[in-house]
């Protein structure tokens, strides 16, 4: 077995998956390991692209690992749309699919044969690699596929000790998300209990953090604030909590005082990567700021035109469905995030794609969402750009207010005069649309 996994039995006794209220230890988590892994090796060949269609659960865990002994290239793929299933193996040619019956039994299925062989999947094979495909949010256009090589991620965190002490964490970010991955390889490498969800709703995530006495809490920015509005951080008991860390979409510094408000004794940490580049160890310069630094050897940046540009030795070998052009000849990605730089930390203020332009000034969303969340009464907001025949682009915002009897019409005129003082004129919403709902996305970002 790889090193990576013959390390679980150092830990044999140590709970390794609670998952439906089953607890498994490391022991039984290197067992169901080796059997996986002898099931899967007499059907499925070496360096076969094979997607493993299901979420998080003890048996996926040890199929991917089982899969990576196999030197598989792994397509996670967690959603059960058939749709968005088909859409994504449409862009790799697989071999295989995983699936897993609501009783238990896996199924292996046979994928209709493709000659093709793409130069990345070819080189994994030369090299006698695992490799891991992730796709793009596919927000604009089709998802791009990325091809990292599995078997270099893993040896990125295999350098890290064995807690003495262990550890609750709580796998929030979904199997086929590089942050959830992240997560599930941070959490073996040290060999610590992860906590896996069968819902990710507020109330839900707060019940199993009491239940199981969760540490850390790995989320989004957006999740936090449904579980500040769901009234769950009140209702129970989530005092084990020592850690909350955050990335995926920008904070919010007005929301990030009112959870360090609800949870005055959490550390709060920001992290940051992307698909391309992997997830970068962080240090945030204190609980209450969003601006952080990078502590990761493995990881070189530069600010280029207020960009962040990122290369690292954890960086995908490219795309199979599309050109690498936002890398450089010379290995430098060119994130799309804008950045501040003060006394050698770094804060995001937001993504290329989402900036507004007002008659040529620039306007970033998430700074005008900063303000009109210490407006009172507003639960959360959604700042974006409506076309302008003047200007070319205007700034709206969808508002979640807490009076629901206001109409749009008052709720514009109390935002224009909770801004006039805190925002330039172009930037103040002109138009206001009122939502019952907060909106966002299955992973818990905003929808813009």
């Amino acid at each position: 077995m790889h090193p990576f996994i013959e390390k679980f039995q150092g830990a044999q006794q140590r709970i390794a998956v609670v998952n439906r209220g089953a607890t498994y230890t490391y022991q039984d988590l290197y067992q169901e390991i080796e059997k996986q892994y002898h099931w899967l090796s007499g059907r499925v060949p070496e360096g076969a692209v094979v997607a493993l269609c299901m979420d998080y659960s003890f048996s996926a865990i040890s199929l991917f690992l089982a899969m990576m002994e196999n030197k598989n290239v792994i397509i996670p793929i967690a959603t059960t749309i058939p749709e968005e299933i088909e859409s994504r193996l449409s862009e790799v040619p697989c071999a295989y699919r995983l699936i897993q019956e609501p009783g238990g039994t896996l199924r292996l299925l046979s994928e209709t044969e493709r000659h093709d062989s793409p130069v990345l999947l070819q080189k994994l094979q030369e090299r006698g690699h695992a490799g891991l495909v992730l796709f793009s949010s596919g927000s604009t256009g089709k998802p791009k596929a990325m091809v990292h090589d599995l078997t270099q991620l893993i040896a990125h965190y295999e350098g890290k000790r064995e807690r003495k002490r262990n550890m609750t964490f709580l796998i929030f970010l979904m199997f086929d998300h590089i942050g959830g991955i992240n997560t599930l390889l941070n959490s073996l490498t040290m060999h610590i209990t992860m906590v896996l969800p069968e819902r990710r709703e507020p109330e839900y995530i707060a019940s199993l953090v009491e239940r199981y006495h969760v540490a850390v809490l790995p989320s989004s920015p957006t999740f936090l604030n449904l579980l500040l509005l769901s009234g769950a951080a009140e209702k129970y008991d989530l005092s084990s909590l020592r850690m909350i860390t955050y990335g995926t979409e920008p904070m919010p510094s007005s929301l990030l005082m009112k959870l360090k408000a609800a949870f005055p004794h959490v550390r709060f940490l920001q992290t940051f990567g992307t698909s391309e580049t992997g997830i970068i160890s962080t240090v945030s310069k204190s609980s209450t700021s969003t601006f952080l630094k990078f502590d990761d050897p493995d990881t070189e940046y530069r600010v280029v035109d207020g960009e962040l540009w990122l290369r690292t030795k954890t960086q995908v070998m490219g795309y199979l469905n599309a050109k690498a052009e936002r890398f450089t000849e010379d290995g430098w990605f060119r994130t799309g995030d804008f950045v501040e730089e003060k006394d050698g930390f770094l804060r995001i203020v937001g993504r290329n794609s989402d900036m507004i332009n007002v008659g040529g000034e620039k306007v970033m969303p998430e700074e005008v969402e900063a303000v009109l969340l210490q407006m009172p009464g507003v639960e959360d907001v959604t700042v974006y750009g409506e076309s302008n025949p003047i200007t070319g682009q205007a700034v709206a915002c969808k508002i979640k207010h807490r009076d629901a009897a206001m109409t749009p019409l008052e709720i514009k005129k109390e935002v224009r005069k909770f801004c006039k003082t805190r925002l330039a004129s172009y930037k103040i919403p002109v138009r206001v649309v009122l939502m019952e709902q907060v909106e966002y996305t299955k992973r818990f970002k905003k929808k813009r």
